[in-house]
């Protein structure tokens, strides 16, 4: 059974400069969430699975306006700008995906990584388990970082992979 996990402070460490190196450019904006979680009815969810001796899954969950406003930043959009829903998916599935590699780099046996998927709601893992759950604040609003491992003896995923 799969018994490598990845440490919270790592999580968040990758978090923090992925985020800094494509959305902001300064790696302090990204912090731990303050009081209670907030209810996201409008969440747009993006996720990677991680196949290989390690298997998992790294997902983003945050509100659609949120998810907007990352696309607007990565793709250097000026601010109120529409963002067309294919850009919203890019953005954000591409902000995962490399959550998901840097998450990949810390197995001691790295494996691949799946493609991006967006949606509004994640698909279940089978047989997975939730390692790391980071809810963190971006520029004030909401952006949960979640970490599952498969356990099983064949350390294969099912769902998101394309």
């Amino acid at each position: 059974m799969t018994t490598t996990t990845v440490d919270h402070d790592a999580v968040h460490a990758i978090a923090q400069e992925v985020f800094a190196a494509m959305v902001d450019g300064d790696l302090g904006l990204l912090l731990p969430w303050d009081g209670d979680l907030p209810e996201l009815p409008d969440a747009v969810v993006a996720w990677v699975d991680l196949h290989g001796e390690w298997s998992g899954r790294a997902v983003l969950v945050t509100a659609h306006e949120t998810a907007e406003d990352l696309a607007r930043a990565l793709l250097a959009l000026e601010s109120g700008s529409v963002v067309s829903r294919p850009d919203l998916e890019d953005a954000f599935g591409e902000i995962a995906n490399v959550v998901g590699g840097n998450l990949k780099s810390l197995l001691p046996h790295a494996g691949t990584l799946g493609l991006p998927q967006v949606g509004s709601e994640v698909p279940p893992l089978a047989g997975a388990v939730r390692v790391q759950h980071l809810p963190l604040s971006w520029r004030g609003r909401l952006l949960v970082v979640d970490v599952w491992v498969t356990l099983g003896e064949t350390g294969t995923t099912s769902g998101g992979n394309r």
